[in-house]
């Protein structure tokens, strides 16, 4: 029997991008914990904020995978918190997140019963 229980790992990176563009406008970050677009309101990251993520992290392909994934850790944590018995599914989080970005896989598909 466990008497203690492990750490908490501590936060991912912090949602700072895309920058906004033009400059003085909202920028389409994630607002937390809801992770919906701060400047549309759409589930984040929402259709502006993948066109400026891509400018963003032009010719840095591993860069923007990485930043995904530390997004998709963070949405994950913070959604299964505010709702832990009704949370998204991992499939779900993963197409939202990390299935767009450069490195393209499709989220697998469960098998029929």
């Amino acid at each position: 029997m466990i008497s203690h229980q492990l750490p908490q790992p501590g936060d991912g990176p912090a949602a700072d991008r895309p920058r906004a563009y033009p400059p003085h406008a909202t920028p389409h970050t994630p607002l937390r914990p809801l992770w919906c677009c701060r400047a549309c309101g759409q589930p984040w990251p929402c259709a502006e904020a993948r066109l400026l993520l891509k400018a963003d992290y032009a010719g840095n392909a591993i860069g923007l995978s990485i930043y995904l994934c530390g997004m998709f850790y963070e949405a994950a944590r913070d959604l299964y918190r505010l709702n832990p018995d009704d949370g998204p599914a991992p499939a779900d989080l993963y197409a939202r997140f990390v299935a767009w970005g450069p490195y393209r896989r499709r989220p697998p598909t469960p098998d029929p019963p």
